[in-house]
This record gives structure tokens, sequence and C-alpha cells, in this order.
């Protein structure tokens, strides 16, 4: 375990300098990820508790690397389901880990002491029954701030809920199976699951929720495209838009495609997926050819959804736009966004929001109707968002569409509204 631990400490260290850890990730190989994946996410939701705990037993600042190393090791103390790995073992291994890449007695030596000192601190107040928040043990003070004055009644429950690791959920591609043939097809491998019919009064015909994660390489027929992964409240997208035979329908900001794929398994729509990002551009095709949704049907382009350089000046019957926002919907999956965003981010991605609305508001046809989302549970970032566009184009008539989706056991947070356009 100690070479996991210095691979973990070293993603950590790449996440505090912006970079996203799914990036990190992908760098290892498909023996390393796992525990590195679960080490490194375990560190993240328990990050404010352990650097309190760095300080109170550290008398210096101690070096990045080390820091990171003890933040790794603090948390599989703080995460009760790791009580297979006794306290002396966290400890030793962790100080072997500190030796791979600092020899000096010194380091091994303050490690060692440190993490001695906190696991005792810790048993004690388990043995008085204290158990530790998990919010107070997560986010940073400003993200923390501002779900305390957007909900101040759910504040805590939306923390706990994304302290809590997200679950694994499928959307069959009911092109090739129902809901019903595939979950008996997962019973058959011995994979347990549940079906999640609706999300705020909506049906959820292809979504499943499994009891336990697994590999998508355990699932059946995944190589072929019988099921994709995706959250619940992603999947409302497509089905909110309504997609018909013969519709022209832009997915704006579509990497990595599953909603363009959705799109595309509800109808025989014409579909063209947009995105500004060329690493990500590529994974749409990818998941289109493993779903067999790839055909002439399909154009996927390159640029900027703010800016009409791209668009050919063909009027689109629907759209749907994923705009970028700060991603706070999505922390229980991806436990470094509140890691990789600042305060001042906001203000940014709202204008880039209201950017992209209002060019693809030019690029609609009249009765034709757009879908905002973002993946945030933010108001600036939904409900503000939709009440701007309202009040700034008098031809958006609203219709009815869930807002905000707050983060639950089997979605993840969301903010959904649906304009359609009256007149030019």
């Amino acid at each position: 375990m100690s070479e996991a631990i210095t691979i973990a400490a070293q993603a950590l260290g790449e996440v505090m300098h912006g970079r996203s850890l799914g990036e990190v990730l992908e760098q290892l190989s498909a023996q390393e990820r796992p525990i590195v994946q679960s080490l490194t996410f375990d560190a993240l939701r328990k990050w404010t508790s352990s650097q309190e705990l760095i300080k109170e037993f550290v008398p210096k600042t101690p070096p990045p690397e080390t820091a990171h190393l003890l933040s790794v090791a603090i948390a599989l103390f703080l995460h009760g389901e790791q009580k297979a790995y006794a306290a002396h073992t966290i400890v030793d291994q962790a100080v072997e880990a500190c030796g791979q890449y600092d020899k000096t007695l010194y380091a091994k030596g303050m490690v060692n002491a440190v993490l001695r000192k906190v696991s005792q601190k810790l048993q004690a107040v388990v043995d008085k029954g204290y158990a530790p928040d998990p919010i107070s043990m997560y986010y940073p003070a400003w993200w923390r701030a501002n779900l305390k004055k957007s909900y101040p009644k759910e504040w805590q429950a939306i923390g706990f809920q994304q302290a809590q690791r997200a679950p694994l959920i499928l959307r069959v591609n009911e092109r090739q199976h129902t809901r019903d043939q595939y979950q008996a097809m997962l019973s058959q491998v011995g994979i347990a699951s549940k079906t999640i019919d609706t999300l705020a009064g909506i049906p959820l015909p292809s979504a499943l929720i499994l009891e336990e994660a697994v590999p998508v390489s355990d699932l059946p027929e995944f190589y072929s495209g019988a099921v994709s992964v995706q959250d619940a409240g992603a999947q409302l997208a497509a089905i909110l838009l309504n997609p018909q035979a013969g519709d022209l329908i832009l997915d704006a900001c579509a990497a990595p495609g599953g909603k363009t794929a959705h799109l595309l398994e509800l109808a025989d729509a014409d579909v063209v997926a947009l995105e500004i990002d060329k690493e990500r551009l590529t994974r749409i095709g990818g998941n289109l050819d493993r779903l067999r949704l790839h055909s002439e049907r399909v154009q996927i382009l390159r640029g900027d959804a703010s800016q009409p350089s791209w668009w050919d000046g063909r009027s689109f019957d629907k759209i749907l736009l994923d705009a970028p926002c700060s991603a706070s919907g999505i922390v229980a999956r991806h436990p470094d966004i509140p890691f990789l965003r600042r305060a001042s981010d906001i203000a940014q991605l709202q204008q880039k929001q209201q950017g992209i609305l209002a060019q693809a508001w030019k690029m609609l046809k009249p009765d034709g109707v757009l879908l905002y989302i973002t993946c945030s549970i933010f108001p600036e970032e939904g409900e503000d968002q939709a009440k701007w566009f309202a009040a700034e184009y008098p031809n958006a008539l609203r219709l009815s569409a869930p807002g905000q989706i707050l983060p639950s056991a089997t979605n993840d947070g969301f903010y959904y509204a649906l304009f359609k356009k009256n007149g030019s």
C-alpha cells in the first residue's frame, strides 16, 4: 500500500496546482488506478480536517509532498470503512511511502510521530462517541458559505450527501435491450440492481442503480453498446428535450457525448455535437461508436458555442445547452472540484453562460425549444440565469421543467430550464 499512498499524495499535489484529478488518474495503469482513486477521493473528502490536524501536530509547515502524504494517511484514519487497516499498519505504510521520495530520517520520523499522535487523538474522540462532521471535514470555507447562503435549511444535508461515495448508475440503450432485459442480464452474472423509475416527477425508463459498483468491464455487453454509465439527473436532459424523428438538434458543449448518445437512442434525429476542447471532442465519437450510434445523422464539430464561426446558418429545432459551470452538483463523483474552483470563478462562469445562451438563441428556429442545463447547485448558475434570460428575451416562453434538482442517493445536482421561442 505504501506505493499507492505515494502516488495518491502526488495526485493531491497536482490537484492543488489546478489539475483535474480525472486527468491525473488517466495516466495510471489499470492496476494502480482503483486504489489510488479511492485513497485520493477520501483524502479530498477529509481535506479540511486533515489540514487542521497537521497544523496541530506539526510545529512548522511541512513540505507539500509530506503534507499531502499525511493527508492521505489521516483520511485512512478518518474513514470508517478502512478499519481493515490497523492504525499501526497505516503509520508503517505512510513512513515507508515517505522514504520513497525523502530518505532523511527527519522526514520519516516526523511522519511517524505525527500520525501516531493523530491516531491517538481520533481514537480518543471515537471512544467518547464523537462522529466527525463530513461537511466541516470537506469543503473550503467559501464553498461552505455559499451553500449556507443558498440553502439555509438544506445545506448540511447537501454537504452530507456529497461527502458520500456516489453510486454507479446506468442508462440502458433501449435500441438494443429493454431495461427489464438488461436487468436480467445483470442478475445472471451476479450483479444486483434496482430501477430508478422517476426523478422530479419525470419517468426514467432506462435508469438502473447498482447495489455495489463494479468495473465497466464486468457489465454485460458494455463494449458492444448495451449500456452507458450516466447519472439519473443527467438522464433527464434528453427526455426533457423530447427529440423526434427528423429534428435538427444542437448539443452544445457536448463532450463526452453521453447526452448526444441518449438523444440518438430516443429518436432518429439529426444531431450536431459541438465541443470546444480538442481532446474531449474525440471522446464523443468514441462513445457513439461503442453504442453503435455513429452515422451520417451525427455531425461532430469543434467550436465555441458562444461564437458563430462554426455555424453553417441552419436553424435548429431544438438545442441542448449543457453550459460550463462550477460543477458544484457533481462533487460526490468528482471530489476535487471544490479545490479547483475559486469564489471569483462564479461571476466569470455566469458571463460565459449568458454568452452561450445569447448565441444559441439566435440559432433556434421560431417555435423551437432550448434546454438550459448546469450540473450546479449554486443559484447564480441556475435560477438566476433563467430569470435573466427570460427578462432579456421577451420571446422566450418558459415551459415546465424541474428547475433545481439537489443531490440525493440516486442523482447528482442539476439545474434545468426549458424555453420555447415565440417568433423570430
